[in-house]
């Protein structure tokens, strides 16, 4: 284990290590071209922990995704993600040691500073009982003016079910180019919040 010695072949069996491989990725199968060997590929665990990580200068973002991006195919069992509700950048791996190591190699061999802490929770608001509003909006621009009169009714909907918009306009009073509007700004309001 203190010395190395170079060889020209390996056997099922050895124990090597390689330089240079630049198309290889942990878990594949190496073999001689002309004696194809097709192995099942491993299958690693789901990782068990996760934590929030941001470079701790803003002219660092840009590395520190390089450098998890390198770290993440060299690690199978190591995930980076972008939570899309907060912003975060956040790293899911094997236990706190295996985190703590990829904090360290990102600053040893990528020279890139990172903060960490727990991941942000997105807190979830939902309706919890029917209920109406009837809205006139009214402009005046001068002469006899428009206005609008909307009614809405929400309900709430078994868990999961997301958000669902019914058209419940009669007799053509409203042109029907006006509901793709009023659909999406109610979208906009549930995905975001009103609060």
């Amino acid at each position: 284990a203190n010395h190395r010695e170079d060889t020209k072949e390996a056997r099922a069996g050895d124990i090597v290590a390689l330089a240079g491989l630049k198309a290889t990725t942990t878990g594949d199968t190496l073999c001689d071209p002309a004696a194809p060997v097709i192995l099942e590929r491993m299958e690693f665990p789901e990782p068990v922990i996760e934590i929030a990580v941001e470079p701790k200068t803003k002219t660092d973002q840009e590395k520190m995704g390089q450098a998890l991006g390198r770290l993440a195919q060299e690690d199978p069992s190591f995930r980076v993600a972008v939570d899309h509700e907060s912003g975060q950048t956040i790293i899911k791996g094997m236990g706190e040691l295996h985190l703590e190591i990829i904090v360290d190699r990102m600053k040893r061999e990528f020279k890139v500073d990172a903060n960490i802490g727990a991941p942000q929770v997105a807190y979830r608001e939902t309706i919890t009982r029917t209920g109406e509003v009837d809205y006139t909006h009214k402009k005046q621009t001068g002469g006899s003016g428009q206005y609008a009169r909307i009614k809405l009714r929400f309900e709430p909907l078994p868990p999961g079910s997301g958000f669902v918009f019914e058209n419940e306009t009669v007799g053509g009073v409203v042109p029907k180019e006006f509901v793709p509007g009023v659909q999406k700004g109610l979208k906009s309001s549930v995905d975001t919040g009103v609060i």
